[in-house]
């Protein structure tokens, strides 16, 4: 119970702002109320504002201490250190009660009344990171339960302490969903029902529509109507496709969960296709896979990146948590190859991805993404044909006539070898939209491994103002059965990208690691292809629900916490090292007042960069066929002489104003707490480099796609050093 009493009270560092008398009103389970499906009258209590909030990985830690310790075996609750009062930026330390405090009451200042629905993808507890405060059951509840109550101060209704009816308590749809720290142990999820599908099916209880509790207790998977007859957000419990969960076993077996999750999602998602809706799928753990490392079983992404393009007319996206790095993947379909029966069962050699990843690690993944988005076809180059002039006064008509058939017959030919280029590229892909892929976003944290960060997506409500609030759905109609779902067609797509594929899956090398076998020959249920004159879907083409864009946001603790000055400490030997855990920036440095006080600066979320109006991505919107062009342009390695806005590569002089100059929407250099002195930084590299030295060609949509990834923490130097010029 004190512990419960801290997490709502202690650490209440309300800075430049005085704390409301009740900071909060407990839920217990005698005034908890049982929810049920949000229905229409609410959801569209209020006009439809074409955005939502993504928002992951907050980890409150009610142990956490100012000025305590970043160091391994402390973990910011103890001894004497650098941890800020907001939090310790850069470290693997969890968020202290006030970063948590701070961040609901800016996004009820600043997003309250513009967002629809939030999307909460997870890891609410802190992490099990100190032998001294070992995490028991009770901690984790009470902490998801603290974040459940910081929704009820922001989006519950003011007026609705009386109201017995569960379906009012919020003004807008939440859906949570299960993330790897919010169990315990860690990672460890057994089949359902077991402890913790019971467990939070209380604490959730308000978010979780009636008629699928049973699905939930079951297996932790639910799904709910944000937006009446037009849109469902799923929120997949990815701990049964996890490949660190010891306790279970992929999605091939029809006894595990992630079999019965991933069938389960393929009936709803075919009854959403029946009722003209689209789907928005979220999970903590995201399907990250290179060539080295993956997160999800084999069996499960097989299946996954097969729904993913069968329902390619009714997945609107995919969004996820997890690996605290802000970073988008591809699934390629010429990746699924679980449908083949006549190959043996090919050995896949990768290593799990770590819990949280060091800073080599998830260097070494963000490589293997660009090295693979550097075989993604690449459009042809546009062919610029002039018309040809005769400038001889003297050439009759026989001549004139000859020379425009001789012209004419030239221009045919290129534009037969312009068309046919053109063709076989967009065969490549999968078409004039793409299709041979699907998209899954991870957002970046909350908890300040790097930079606090929040993310706003805008989606296309075009006619949906129009529509009607008086139908609720069919609370039946979920459960009722799918014609057709034994239907083992698959559409042309797949079949040639998958023969395409399978030779080039059998040369992979078999390295050192974990294997993991596909199982070819199992049975499974193919879901049906979109008809094939239905038109594209919200992912593909610009449509009503798709993405449009998204803001990210952070907040700059090095700035806000103002304990130290802006600019850091370079690492060891000006390396970056590969350490299980990382004490931070100011890693060095101590207090020199042990009891000063916090003299934090007011505290605020402030834009990093938006797709929108951001010139380096050049995200017209969020397609699955932007964010091909975008890999694209990542994955190139020489300069091919383009520059402007969008060329992917331009040569920059390798200095901190050069590069700072071309991180267009990205922190000013005042707001850059990592950017040193451009001026020392000049005559340094002047002294180093010498008068003979040529500037170097750099891919600024990788270096910018590096920066962020990592929110803005990062060296100038040390992204060259690690991730180079090319």
């Amino acid at each position: 119970m004190l512990l419960y009493v801290w997490l709502v009270l202690g650490g209440l560092l309300s800075l430049g702002r005085t704390a409301p008398a009740t900071l909060q009103k407990p839920l217990g389970q005698d005034n908890v109320l049982e929810a049920a499906i949000f229905d229409a009258t609410l959801s569209r209590s209020r006009p439809l504002n074409g955005k939502f909030l993504h928002i992951t990985d907050l980890h409150p830690d009610p142990f956490y201490k100012y000025h305590s310790s970043t160091k391994e075996g402390d973990a910011c609750h103890r001894g004497r250190g650098p941890a800020g009062a907001l939090g310790a930026e850069t470290t693997d330390c969890d968020s202290p009660i006030s970063l948590i405090n701070e961040t609901f009451a800016w996004i009820e200042e600043n997003l309250k009344d513009n967002i629809d629905f939030v999307v909460w993808t997870g890891d609410s507890a802190r992490h099990d990171n100190d032998e001294r405060i070992p995490r028991n059951e009770k901690q984790v509840s009470d902490s998801n339960t603290f974040l459940v109550n910081k929704f009820l101060e922001v989006f519950g209704k003011k007026d609705n302490f009386n109201d017995t009816d569960p379906t009012n308590d919020f003004t807008i749809p939440i859906i949570p969903t299960f993330g790897n720290n919010d169990i315990l142990p860690h990672n460890i999820f057994t089949p359902g029902p077991n402890r913790w599908t019971k467990k939070f099916l209380d604490i959730w209880r308000q978010f979780i529509p009636e008629e699928q509790r049973h699905a939930f207790e079951k297996g932790g998977w639910y799904f709910v109507e944000v937006i009446p007859n037009q849109l469902t957000v799923f929120s997949l419990n990815t701990l049964y496709f996890f490949d660190s969960n010891s306790a279970v076993d992929g999605c091939a077996d029809k006894s595990e969960p992630g079999h019965l999750q991933m069938e389960w999602l393929r009936i709803q998602l075919q009854f959403l296709r029946e009722r003209g809706m689209k789907a928005i799928l979220t999970g903590h753990v995201p399907p990250a896979r290179t060539e080295s490392k993956l997160n999800w079983d084999e069996t499960c992404w097989q299946k996954y990146a097969l729904w993913m393009h069968q329902y390619r007319d009714v997945v609107v996206g995919s969004l996820y948590g997890h690996m605290n790095i802000d970073h988008f993947m591809l699934q390629d379909l010429k990746d699924v190859d679980i449908l083949d029966s006549t190959s043996d069962a090919i050995q896949r050699v990768r290593t799990a991805l770590d819990d949280d990843l060091t800073t080599q690690s998830a260097a070494d993944y963000l490589t293997e993404l660009r090295a693979r988005w550097s075989q993604i076809p690449s459009p042809p180059k546009l062919f610029n044909i002039q018309s040809h002039t005769h400038g001889s006064k003297t050439s009759n008509v026989k001549d004139d006539v000859n020379h425009e058939k001789k012209n004419a017959n030239k221009k045919w030919k290129y534009t037969e070898r312009k068309r046919s280029k053109k063709d076989k590229f967009l065969d490549e892909i999968g078409g004039e939209w793409g299709e041979r892929y699907s998209l899954s976003l991870v957002a970046p944290s909350v908890v300040p491994n790097y930079f606090p960060t929040l993310r706003v997506i805008e989606y296309n409500i075009t006619g949906l103002d129009e529509l009607t609030s008086s139908t609720i759905p069919d609370k039946n109609g979920s459960q009722n059965s799918v014609v057709g779902l034994e239907d083992q067609s698959i559409d042309d797509t797949v079949q040639d990208l998958r023969r395409d594929a399978l030779p080039a899956l059998k040369k992979q090398k078999k390295n050192r690691g974990r294997k993991n076998k596909i199982k070819h020959k199992q049975k499974i249920k193919v879901p049906k292809s979109p008809s094939k004159t239905s038109p594209p879907g919200p992912a593909y083409s610009p449509q009503t629900l798709s993405w449009l864009g998204y803001t990210q946001y952070y907040a700059n603790l090095t700035v806000i916490n103002n304990d130290f000055s802006s600019n850091s400490e370079p690492p060891h030997n000006g390396l970056v090292e590969d350490e299980r855990w990382k004490e931070g920036k100011h890693r060095r440095k101590r207090p020199k007042d042990k009891n000063r006080k916090p003299r934090a600066k007011g505290f605020k979320y402030e834009v990093e960069y938006d797709t929108r109006t951001d010139k380096v991505f050049d995200l017209k919107d969020l397609t699955v066929r932007s964010y091909i062009n975008l890999a694209t342009r990542i994955g190139q390695y020489k300069a091919k002489g383009s520059r402007g806005t969008n060329a992917a590569l331009e040569t920059i002089d390798n200095t901190a104003e050069d590069v700072k100059a071309h991180r267009s929407g990205f922190p000013c250099e005042s707001k850059s707490p990592n950017s040193s002195s451009a001026t020392e930084d000049k005559k340094k590299r002047k002294k180093k480099q010498g008068k003979g030295t040529k500037r170097k060609a750099a891919n600024r949509v990788w270096f910018t796609f590096v920066q962020r990834a990592f929110v803005g923490t990062r060296e100038e130097a040390e992204i060259n050093d690690e991730f180079g010029q090319a």
